[in-house]
């Protein structure tokens, strides 16, 4: 076989950017790419090994060979090196083997920009290509029309190994079977979007995805990188926007990874305090060296470029942030100034959201932060790190400890609820019950749940009830819609025969109802960022464990009223304040008979009198059904 050839795809200018950290479409560049030289069809290959005495591509074409098909070292020091192999065609697997100037250190690495890879537990890039057919023009045109902060934004979180599986051999299902069944079941249950746990190539099930190896590539365990762009088309074609779970927060040390690639810590950082994650025993990425940042911020962008994305979770922001994240005394080193603060990965994220949002219309970024970081979804023109949304870890821990009290005792702990109001409009807060709420011993959303069966289901209700009417996007992770009993379980299909039981079947009606009221009434979304979207009726009724709360829109009659009762005692002829007179209407009762609630309501037309309370004018007395959220609207 031909030997290499040199050839290169960089310009001068690409090498610049490189070296300066702003080259953010290096995948352009380096890795394997199917090209044409001099009439000759074959794959010219690029990498970045700046430690390395020789790097030879090896693969079953050579018989896995070091120095049969030798890369050539660009002479502008960039550390890249190069070459054209011809006759190679795409599905071929390779690796490369560096031989580092560190004495006696080889390494044999899969390619950190491969668009493919082989089906763990083999460890081999694949060549191939990017080429498919889009069909969803008309989302990525009108997208950023239904992917605004102002605009519904109700996600759907899945793990793709473990939604659903076949019944015979518990194998996986494909991503074009997904694109049959679970497009079908979102569109079913009205989210707008979707959210994927790490599809990017990962070794090891048990991290669910979150140790990356192959950052550039899909899972190969469903599929192609077509068949995953055909999930995502079909996607959008229904009008379901789609969300990637990104992990530039840490990366594994396996043998074939980015860790001591060419023998020299090249990815991570040096230091061991900043480039060791001890919680994950994974490495850190090197946030202040440019090519690293060129690396991190190109894979963002290629993940929306090729694949359409519509938006990124970015994971474990907190531990990126500070210097003392899960260390000790003597573990860390503060930064310039004497503080914890880790300024290269402020400045990172900071420019990989300016790159996010400055090359791709109607995306968002989305920062999974558990601390009281200041303005993590404030613009970097004023001093904030520049994401779309931020987590609101605060209000799901709050949230979760209040429902898994007694009845009894939440009249004891209703500030709980209350306190998120203090602060959540300090951010664009989405709020959260995802897949870490639901395993490690934690029990399912459901079985946190206190009482005999029918008050579990109803305060299940309940609490989606009153996260839909909360100020804030909203998350539920897969299973939860339908009242899943067991923890979730990565190696196993969701228990999808609950739904023959009417409870279950209840509880997936009231979030597809939810769904439906949040897109269709503006007061739930369109000031869900401001505080002039929420106000307090009566927050103080602690005795009656009752929250009663205006959501307001844009104009004043799409204004909605809220009443949430979290006891199983029905609250009879319970007076509330209004904003004015009129006649309302209950549009939403979660504990409707369809929902197998007890059917208590206010069905017909209801009057405000003109009788003071709660510090108003007018006012109104209901029937508050048992463990549930009733809402009103003037008609």
């Amino acid at each position: 076989m031909t030997k290499v050839i040199s050839h290169s795809l960089f310009t001068d200018f690409d090498i610049d950017l490189f070296k300066a950290g702003k080259h953010f479409r290096l995948y352009e560049k380096l890795g394997a790419h199917l090209i044409e030289v001099n009439g000759v069809h074959g794959v010219y290959f690029a990498v970045w090994a700046p430690t390395a005495l020789s790097v030879s591509v090896i693969g079953d074409f050579n018989f896995w060979n070091q120095g049969e098909h030798q890369l050539e070292v660009r002479w502008d020091s960039s550390g890249i090196w190069e070459g054209f192999i011809p006759n190679l065609e795409k599905g071929t697997v390779y690796k490369y083997k560096i031989q580092s100037t560190i004495a006696g250190v080889s390494t044999e690495k899969a390619d950190p920009f491969a668009f493919y890879c082989e089906q763990p537990p083999n460890t081999a890039s694949v060549v191939w290509d990017l080429d498919h057919k889009w069909k969803d023009s008309k989302w990525m045109k009108s997208r950023k029309e239904k992917n605004g902060l102002d605009k519904p934004y109700s996600v759907y979180e899945v793990h793709l190994g473990s939604w659903k599986r076949h019944g015979s051999d518990n194998s996986f299902l494909t991503y074009k079977e997904f694109a049959d069944d679970l497009v079908n079941y979102v569109v079913e249950t009205g989210f707008t979007h979707v959210e994927f746990m790490p599809i990017m190539e990962y070794p090891y099930d048990p991290s669910w995805g979150y140790q990356l190896v192959g950052y550039f590539a899909p899972t190969s365990r469903f599929g192609t990188p077509q068949d995953f762009m055909f999930l995502v088309d079909k996607l959008h074609q229904v009008g379901i926007g789609v969300i990637l779970d990104w992990v530039p927060s840490h990366f594994p040390d396996d043998a074939h990874g980015l860790g001591y690639f060419d023998g020299s810590s090249l990815y991570e950082h040096p230091d061991r305090r900043k480039g060791y994650h001890p919680d994950w025993k994974s490495l850190v990425f090197n946030y202040g060296r440019n090519e690293v940042r060129s690396f991190l911020i190109s894979n963002a962008l290629f993940w929306l470029h090729h694949y359409h994305a519509d938006g990124l979770r970015v994971d474990a922001v907190a531990s990126m942030l500070y210097l003392d994240y899960s260390r000790n005394d003597g573990e860390w080193e503060p930064n310039i100034y004497g503080g914890n603060e880790n300024l290269d990965t402020i400045s990172f994220l900071k420019e990989f959201n300016e790159a996010v949002y400055s090359n791709y219309e109607g995306v968002q970024t989305i920062a999974e932060e558990s601390t009281s970081f200041p303005m993590v979804s404030r613009p970097t023109s004023i001093g904030g790190l520049g994401f779309g949304m931020k987590w609101m870890m605060g209000w799901m821990h709050d949230t979760l400890q209040y429902f898994q009290k007694e009845t009894v005792y939440r009249k004891y702990h209703q500030n709980d609820l209350t306190f998120s109001m203090t602060y959540t409009y300090a951010e664009n807060f989405m709020l959260p019950l995802s897949h870490d709420e639901v395993v490690y011993g934690k029990k399912s959303l459901a079985d946190k749940m206190p009482g005999d069966e029918w008050q579990k289901f109803a305060n299940l209700r309940l609490l989606y009830s009153y996260m839909f009417t909360h100020p804030g996007t909203k998350l539920l992770f897969m299973g939860s819609e339908f009242g899943q009993i067991k923890e979730w379980n990565f190696q196993e299909s969701l228990d999808w025969h609950l739904l023959e039981n009417p409870y279950h079947q209840g509880v997936k009606k009231v979030i597809t109802d939810l769904n439906a009221l949040y897109k269709k009434e503006p007061a739930l979304y369109e000031n869900q960022f401001s505080s002039e979207g929420f106000e307090w009726i009566n927050y103080s009724d602690h005795q009656n464990a009752v929250l009663a709360y205006i959501r307001k829109g844009v104009k004043t009659e799409n204004d909605l009223i809220v009443i949430c009762n979290f006891t199983q005692v029905v609250r009879s002829n319970y007076k509330i304040g209004l904003p004015r007179k009129g006649k309302l209407q209950e549009i939403f009762n979660s504990d409707a008979k369809s929902y197998e609630g007890s059917n208590v309501e206010n069905g017909k037309k209801l009057k405000a009198a003109a009788s003071p309370y709660d510090g108003r004018d007018f006012s109104i007395a209901l029937e508050l059904p048992p463990l549930a959220v009733i809402v009103l609207k003037y008609c």
